[in-house]
């Protein structure tokens, strides 16, 4: 669903920059294209009173400037027209495996980097794109499940889960409901995700956005997670304050400079799934 309704939102946004360009000249029609940009500058700006120390002025313009970058890949090519692009992957004889679970109006087409790297690098990943694209984060739970488990008949042992935005709070909630289950608690690794809720949930569509909200009752009742490496980042322009991306326990990772988005692509997110990796290719396999 998330992949249709931004196909139709590229062809809008064309449609209506092209409108406007016929009518005013091509120079207004690209200015239209660049609104999007204008709104996520917005999103910055306004960062500089919500967080704690405030973040500088350097650091949010460059994190704006990747962000811009990385939410055009993302809404304007991968997620609508390159969501299948790279399948799940799970070779024979595979002995370590990755979930990857997108956020809040993505779909899998948001890790297209990361799985083609884990490709290369013949590790089994699976990543679901999570419906119904607005509904309860708790609908999640068995799509994350079905995902664990195909990795684990695979490998033998525990996926390492990697969670962007409100993928780390659908982490949570599968493990609610599936955690007495296995035998063995995952290795998780959650990118900005609203642990603690975000001020920007309120201005969210569906029952999901409606569980992201500071002090919604939904997230008070949510069971964190035993084993949590947490990104965040003072420059996070959709879950802020800022230290609400950092759960109970967790061990904090933070990065300057870098929005929302830009998280799935910094280098440090990467090197800590790498060392994950490392760490759970030394466990002993357990029989499924």
């Amino acid at each position: 669903m998330n992949g249709r309704l931004q196909r139709i939102w590229v062809l809008l946004r064309l449609a209506v920059a092209a409108g406007v360009g016929w009518r005013f000249g091509w120079a207004w029609g690209l200015l239209t294209l660049g609104l999007h940009a204008a709104v996520l500058a917005a999103g910055f700006v306004q960062l500089r009173w919500v967080n704690r120390p405030a973040p500088a002025w350097g650091q949010l313009l460059r994190a704006w400037v990747h962000e811009v970058a990385a939410s055009e890949l993302a809404f304007s090519w991968r997620q609508p027209w390159r969501e299948w692009a790279e399948p799940d992957h799970l070779p024979a004889g595979a002995t370590q495996g990755v979930l990857l679970v997108h956020g809040f109006a993505c779909n899998r087409g948001r890790w297209n980097g990361w799985m083609e790297r884990l490709r290369e690098l013949g590790v089994a990943f699976v990543a679901p794109s999570l419906e119904p694209a607005f509904g309860s984060v708790d609908d999640y739970a068995e799509e994350i499940e079905a995902g664990v488990r195909r990795l684990q008949a695979l490998t033998g042992r525990m996926p390492v889960l990697c969670a962007h935005s409100m993928g780390g709070l659908a982490l949570r909630a599968w493990w609610r409901r599936f955690g007495t289950s296995h035998a063995q608690a995952p290795r998780v690794i959650t990118l900005g995700s609203p642990h603690q809720g975000t001020r920007m949930a309120a201005l969210g569509l569906g029952a999901n956005a409606a569980q992201m909200r500071r002090g919604s009752r939904w997230l008070a009742e949510l069971p964190g997670l035993p084993d949590v490496d947490a990104f965040w980042t003072p420059c996070d322009q959709v879950v802020n304050p800022a230290e609400t991306a950092i759960p109970a326990g967790a061990r904090a990772h933070r990065l300057d400079g870098v929005g929302h988005m830009g998280l799935v692509h910094s280098n440090e997110a990467w090197d800590c799934l790498q060392t994950a990796l490392a760490g759970s290719s030394l466990s002993t396999p357990r029989r499924i």
